[in-house]
């Protein structure tokens, strides 16, 4: 069932609504001047590495390396996004870069 042009301009409303809230939420709750609680730098602190973890994790769940091709597309590109993070400390470059060459190995090389 498609939707009337004042539905989807009522989803569109909300999920800005939400996303703004999202962003404005946090200056709200710890002004400046203000000290941010233990726990919240904690979390801030330990959560980054936990989520990226969990990335890599579900990025090479599905992966069969008993099977063609083994593997090796994503070794690779994780190979490259790890080397060129080290290297220039950029995630934006790093993610990138990773997932460019993982497009071109998987419709070229391992197709």
């Amino acid at each position: 069932m498609p939707l009337s042009p004042g539905q989807s301009l009522v989803i569109i409303i909300v999920t800005a609504l939400v996303t703004f809230s999202t962003r404005v939420i946090p200056f709200l709750l710890f002004p400046e001047g203000r000290k941010i609680p233990k726990v919240v730098q904690y979390l801030g602190k330990v959560l980054p590495p936990a989520v990226i973890g969990m990335l890599i994790i579900y990025c090479y769940k599905n992966v069969s390396f008993l099977s063609a091709p083994f593997g090796v597309p994503e070794v690779l590109c994780g190979a490259l996004v790890v080397v060129l993070y080290i290297w220039k400390r950029n995630n934006l470059l790093s993610i990138g870069a990773g997932t460019v060459l993982y497009m071109v190995l998987v419709q070229t090389v391992f197709s």
